[in-house]
């Protein structure tokens, strides 16, 4: 098995209200890291723009804009972001729009490049409480297996899920799954708005594949010096995984 670059791994949010913002981000950080996530925030104000200045900075894509609609509008966006050269896009783990999504996308090239489809589990915002709330009686590490097993069912590449479900879905799931996980957070820093925060070792221990780091990163005073220090942390927690 070959050694995992850590430096490929690790997720910038580029949760910012502006791609004036987001590029002076992108600059300040060079090339501490080569992968970005774009939500909605950015994508309402910046759109397939947005996109364009991350592709002349050379950085992959993961385009988290959380599907779930009528399966036409499903595929439809599925393929629009595929055409754009998009490496992640999320999909909430309904299996209407599942399987709309990998109509959308088409076929797999045979190299294994190409879109990746993760389903969004359980957002890391919610707790056994908001579960309730909307009348599901499972708990979260439950309901996030049943909907990684769906993903797994229906031919997904992976999942979203907090670090504290990647080992339910390796046990319970599949080995195979990527498993992108956001909400982490140093050890010295907050929860700010999440139920389920990880630090990055404890996650990638858990099994994850893929970290998404937003605020440590984006609100540092040096957000280069913090994203070379979170991918340290990753690189030994993934060198003791291996």
């Amino acid at each position: 098995m070959s050694r995992v670059d850590a430096k490929d791994r690790l997720i910038l949010a580029l949760d910012v209200a502006s791609a004036e913002e987001a590029v002076h981000l992108l600059d300040r950080i060079g090339e501490a890291i080569s992968f970005v996530k774009i939500g909605l925030e950015l994508y309402t104000v910046a759109g397939p723009e947005m996109i364009k200045h991350a592709r002349l900075r050379k950085k992959r894509i993961f385009l988290d804009l959380k599907f779930l609609d009528i399966e036409e509008t499903v595929k439809r966006a599925t393929a629009r972001a595929a055409a754009m050269g998009i490496d992640f896009v999320t999909v909430h783990a309904n299996r209407k729009a599942l399987n709309a999504a990998l109509e959308g996308r088409g076929a797999v090239p045979s190299d294994g490049s190409g879109l990746k489809l993760l389903a969004v589990t359980v957002l890391t915002n919610f707790d056994a409480a908001d579960l309730r709330d909307m009348g599901i009686q499972w708990s979260v590490a439950d309901l996030v297996a049943a909907r990684a097993k769906l993903a797994a069912e229906v031919g997904f590449d992976g999942v979203v899920a907090s670090g504290e479900e990647p080992s339910v879905i390796r046990q319970r799931v599949s080995q195979d799954l990527l498993i992108v996980t956001p909400g982490i957070r140093p050890s010295d820093q907050g929860a700010d708005d999440h139920a389920r925060v990880s630090t990055p070792t404890s996650a990638i221990s858990a099994g994850a594949d893929y970290l998404v780091v937003g605020r440590p990163i984006r609100d540092a005073a040096d957000p280069k010096a913090a994203s070379e220090r979170i991918v340290l942390e990753m690189q030994a927690a993934f060198d003791s995984r291996a």
